[in-house]
Parts: structure tokens; sequence; C-alpha cells
């Protein structure tokens, strides 16, 4: 009876065995599987992996994507394979999928790491075991700060946590810091039919030969790659369809004007933060990334400038969607957030200063706020918000 009580018991305690080993983690070919389907990871948020493998196979193209005269030279091919592997391994890590990479590295030593990464016998890149150790030691001392972290104040402290009282800023009352920052990308006379309208516009457009031009220029892509792979996903003809079809399905009327829907109205929560981002948030980024990184005479650009797609506008300010000016209104909403309502300072105040406050997705960065800014505000605040 015994030995079958224990034969039920292990059988009940999956996590031992689908436990990920440190071995594992560091051998480039391995590939994780949870719920029977592969783990992925990501470059810039969209270049999935299933390996580091594969990894490498990409960074070696990379490496090799602009060998033109007036190209990288060696330094910059090497810079350039460095920072691709580190973010890679860090991807690999900190997964938005599953917890086990993560755990494996940070229930280790870093010695038995460095034994872990001596028994790797096959080739990898220069740099290979030093990227691991130097991701270990990052989050050994650092907390994550997403809607789904497993951490609680990792949790309150992501722009997606709802407010349930709400919070006012700049004269309307939002959901969430996230509303907020989504919606103030429209100017406050953008209708819903304006935005279909445009959107009928990209549909019509051959995007290859736009999306080649920054594809062939390093002193373009590379300062943007989170930017230029996020317009190649969005551009596609069927997620400009999924934009169409969403803003369809919201019961929304013509007239509606795209900023005000957003704010909290006579119901709360109309949108929730998810939908913030990946509808009203992805699609003005689309708007304002195309007026961007198109030539002067396209005539998308003057459609999208029409609109107020030119910049983002708050009040009597004009501030440039890519520009530091807009970045900092991060920073002066976290002012209300974080030191004006006492329940969420009490929450960033109680995270020890030994701690970093850091904020990782799948290597997804942004181009309104890249996320070293974005982490430089959060524990900026969090100093704040002790000295009160």
């Amino acid at each position: 009876m015994l030995a079958a009580a224990l034969i039920v018991l292990s059988m009940s305690l999956p996590l031992f065995a689908d436990a990920v080993s440190l071995q594992a983690l560091v051998t480039p070919s391995t590939t994780l599987v949870k719920d029977g389907r592969p783990v992925t990871f990501a470059l810039h948020g969209f270049i999935e992996f299933k390996s580091l493998a594969e990894l490498f196979r990409y960074i070696e193209s990379q490496t090799q994507r602009w060998n033109v005269p007036g190209g990288l030279d060696d330094e910059q091919r090497r810079r350039l394979a460095s920072d691709l592997l580190r973010r890679g391994i860090e991807s690999r890590v900190v997964s938005m999928e599953d917890e086990r990479p993560l755990e494996a590295l940070l229930t280790h030593t870093s010695e038995e790491l460095r034994q872990a990464l001596a028994r790797v016998h096959v080739p990898v890149p220069p740099g290979y075991g030093e990227a691991f150790v130097e991701v270990q030691e990052k989050w050994k001392h650092s907390l994550n700060c997403w809607s789904a972290s497993p951490s609680i104040p990792g949790r309150v402290l992501s722009n997606w946590y709802p407010i349930e009282e709400g919070i006012q800023l700049y004269v309307a009352t939002y959901d969430s810091t996230e509303h907020f920052w989504q919606a103030v990308k429209y100017h406050p006379d953008v209708t819903l039919a304006q935005l279909k309208e445009l959107l009928g516009i990209l549909e019509q457009k051959d995007w290859d030969p736009w999306l080649a031009r920054l594809d062939g220029d390093p002193k373009i892509y590379l300062p943007n790659a989170y930017a230029v792979e996020f317009l190649r996903h969005n551009l596609a003809r069927e997620r400009l369809q999924w934009f169409r079809d969403e803003l369809g399905r919201q019961a929304l009327s013509a007239n509606d004007h795209a900023r005000v829907v957003q704010q909290r109205g006579a119901a709360s929560f109309r949108f929730s933060a998810f939908e913030e981002k990946v509808l009203w948030g992805d699609l003005a980024d689309v708007l304002h990334l195309v007026y961007t990184f198109s030539l002067p005479d396209d005539p998308i650009r003057k459609a999208l400038g029409t609109r107020h797609f030119d910049a983002v506008y708050l009040g009597e300010r004009r501030m440039g969607f890519i520009s530091e000016e807009f970045r900092s209104l991060m920073l002066e909403i976290w002012r209300v957030k974080y030191l004006k309502i006492e329940r969420f300072r009490e929450v960033i105040s109680s995270i020890p200063m030994e701690i970093r406050l850091s904020h990782f997705l799948n290597d997804g960065d942004s181009p309104d706020i890249p996320i070293p800014v974005y982490v430089g505000f959060l524990n900026q605040i969090r100093e704040l918000a002790r000295a009160r």
C-alpha cells in the first residue's frame, strides 16, 4: 500500500518531471516544450527562435547583412553580434510563457553555471558563457515589473495594472496609466471614421519596397530595429484587416473620438489594458511610425500629417513621437500614480533598493519609450516615493 501511495504521489507531481535542468538550458540545441508546444523566445519582439542554435545562425546572418562598402566594419559587426547574443540569451531565460528557465538559472550558483557551461562541447559564439553569467547576475537582483509577474509588487508596478478608483491625468480620468499612455497618441479631433479611412490607405500600399529601404540602411535599421520589425508585422495585410475588424467590433460610432472613448466615462474599464496596448496602442504606433519613416514626398505621410499623426498633442504641447519630451511624459504620469496615490506609493516604496526594478518582455522594446528609459524612470520614481 505504501509503494502504491508513493507511485500515485509521484504521478501527481509533474513539476519535478517537467523541470528544466541548468545543463539543458545552456545547451544550444535544447528546445523547451510546454503543454505540448515549443517555447519560443525572440529578438526585437517579433523574430522568434526555438533554440539558441537557431539564434546563432540568425546572428551570423546579421553580421554579414551589411557586408558591403559603406556598411559595417569589423568592430561594428563584433559589437552587433555581442549585443544580439546577450539579448537573445536573456529572452530565452526571462520568458513570457515559461518560468522554468529563469527558475533554473536563479536556483543555481554562479559556479554551478560555469561548470554547466564548461560541459557544452559544441561550438558557441564568443562571449556565450559570459552572457549567461551576466543575465544570472542581473536577475538575481532584479524584479520584472509586468502585468503577469508572479510577484504582486511586480504586477502592481505595471502600467497595465487596473486602478479601481481611476486616475486623473490632464483633466480626464483613465482606468490605468496604460489607458492614458495609448489614448494620448490620438489627437483630440481624430474620429473612428478617420481611423478607418487611414487604414484603407495603408491597405492599398505595397509595403515591401518601403520596408526594404529601412532594411537596407544600417544607420536606419540598427537604431530602430524594434520599430522596423514592429512595422513589418503590423503592416501585413491580414494585420491591417485585424485592426479594422477590431474597431468594428467595439460598437463605436463613426463620429466617436479615439482619445475620448479610451477615457473613463459612465462605465469603467470599457477596454482592458490588453486591448489598450494591442488595439489602440499598436494602431497609433503604426500610424506615427509610418509618418516618421516615410520620405517627405510620400503621399501617405501627408495623409497622416493631416490627421495629426505627425506628433503627440496634449493641451498646448506638441511632442515628437520619438522624442525625449514625449518619453518624459511617462515620468509625469507616474508622479501622480506613485507620489499622489498613497496605496501605490507604499507598494513601490516597500521594495528594497538592493532590488533593481526592471521590465523585460521577450526582448520587445518600444519606439515611444525605450525600455532602458522606462526602467530608469521607474527606479527614479521609487527614489522619490521613498523620500516622501
